[in-house]
């Protein structure tokens, strides 16, 4: 069973590079223009894709948890509701920032915390999906997303393998364009708590089914141990400034950081080759100067046979290569050869000419 997503324009299965995806979540901080500077940013680094996250607040959070008071540093409201309204994103910015990215030629579309903003995000006609780790349990809205028929990501934060088995084994029948993430969601989550092999895990377990890795640490290296243990879609927290106000920056990666991140990831998926060992013509040089020949250890007559004291390893290659030392021994030399003067085949009698006479 072959495990293939169709994203975009773009195909994923296991042949395919890595599909990179800008998380850029609420980094804009409630304006347009900085989203669209972000959005600019992860294409001009290389990203295929970038998210925004949507929420109905009013009928996500309970009105205890909307009305709570929100003070420290981050907040960009007294309450945590009001917090969180000044960051959200409506339907005016969401259409502009939509032909911005058509514009741009990148693919945008959102993660979806209530059935309310996936109807929202589906009257946009979003192109895919997320869901978030903290809906991996929240079958109700999975189905509801699923059912618009389009590509979907969940990631897998905080989750049993059996919440993981459970959501893939109910969805998969409604609409099989699933992406599984490996997550931790800690923000960010210690090096001992990535657990990148559940990444070959999940791949064992779902063999119909791409897997993905949204990577909330806050470095590059791990996209390439995820692409080496399977993933194939890598989601990155981003932003413009790591200093700027909001919980996600210090974790994210700087427009820099996301370029190097794809740089490497694309370099990584030519540096695999196709697994057949062979010789480039820009070893040849290199491998000539480095590697070690036959030469003649000391000045010897014709007619003499050689002994292993006649012969002796030196550099540069390109004379008979060293692993036909026992072949030399014994021979009879046809002509007067110097010190270090490369043995050749043409100044030796052959096996078949000693025998005979």
């Amino acid at each position: 069973m072959s495990r293939q997503l169709k994203f975009g324009n773009k195909i994923i299965d296991d042949n395919s590079p890595m599909y990179v995806i800008a998380e850029i979540g609420n980094n804009h901080q409630g304006e347009l223009d900085k989203a669209k500077e972000l959005f600019k940013a992860a294409k001009d680094a290389g990203a295929d894709a970038v998210k925004l996250q949507k929420r109905d607040n009013t009928s996500l959070f309970t009105q205890a948890a909307y009305d709570a008071p929100y003070d420290n540093p981050n907040s960009f409201g007294d309450t945590y509701g009001s917090h969180r309204e000044f960051l959200e994103l409506g339907w005016p910015e969401f259409v502009e920032l939509k032909d911005y990215a058509a514009e741009l030629d990148i693919l945008f579309f959102s993660t979806a915390f209530d059935i309310p903003s996936a109807d929202f995000l589906e009257k946009l006609d979003m192109p895919a999906y997320k869901i978030a780790s903290g809906d991996l349990r929240s079958l109700p809205l999975i189905k509801h997303v699923a059912s618009f028929g389009k590509p979907y990501i969940v990631s897998t934060g905080g989750g049993t393998m059996d919440d993981v088995r459970r959501m893939h084994d109910e969805l998969m029948p409604i609409n099989d364009q699933l992406c599984i993430m490996q997550c931790t969601a800690g923000y960010p989550p210690e090096w001992d708590q990535l657990n990148l092999r559940v990444i070959e895990t999940y791949r064992e377990a779902f063999p119909d089914t791409v897997i993905g890795f949204s990577s909330h640490d806050s470095g590059i290296a791990m996209s390439i141990a995820g692409y080496m243990l399977g993933a194939r879609m890598i989601e990155k927290h981003f932003t413009l400034n790591r200093a700027m106000k909001g919980t996600d920056h210090s974790f994210s990666l700087e427009p820099q950081g996301l370029e190097k991140m794809v740089r490497d990831l694309q370099r990584l998926d030519i540096a695999l080759g196709d697994g057949q060992k062979a010789t480039y013509d820009s070893e040849v040089a290199p491998v000539k100067k480095m590697s070690k020949s036959l030469f003649v250890a000391r000045d010897i007559t014709a007619g003499n046979v050689l002994a292993s004291d006649d012969i002796t390893m030196k550099s540069p290659g390109g004379g008979i290569p060293p692993y036909e030392l026992d072949n030399l021994i014994g021979r009879t030399v046809n002509k007067d050869l110097e010190k270090d003067a490369f043995f050749d085949w043409d100044d030796i009698v052959t096996q078949a000419m000693q025998d005979v006479s």
